[in-house]
């Protein structure tokens, strides 16, 4: 796995709130759920490359953030970030 790299991030309440419930919603853990929607915002921006998901590394994960759901479809939540 590559390495992680730990960092203070500071919420105000309610935004704590909203992505602990979506992160729930979405059967991931808080940290989980905010790096997901890091990584999507960036690949989206063009800031992070595209993942290789036609050389099935294993670990990859694909848009539902769950490396178990890689080539799958139908999977993952329709919710949008407004």
């Amino acid at each position: 796995m590559a390495q992680r790299k730990p960092f203070l991030l500071r919420l105000d309440p309610s935004t704590h709130e909203a992505l602990q419930t979506w992160a729930d919603t979405e059967l991931r853990s808080l940290n989980a759920q905010i790096e997901f929607l890091l990584r999507r915002a960036l690949r989206d921006a063009g800031r992070l490359p595209p993942q290789d998901k036609a050389g099935g590394k294993p670990g990859v994960q694909d848009d539902t953030g769950r490396p178990d759901a890689v080539g799958r479809s139908g999977h993952g939540s329709t919710n949008t970030v407004e």
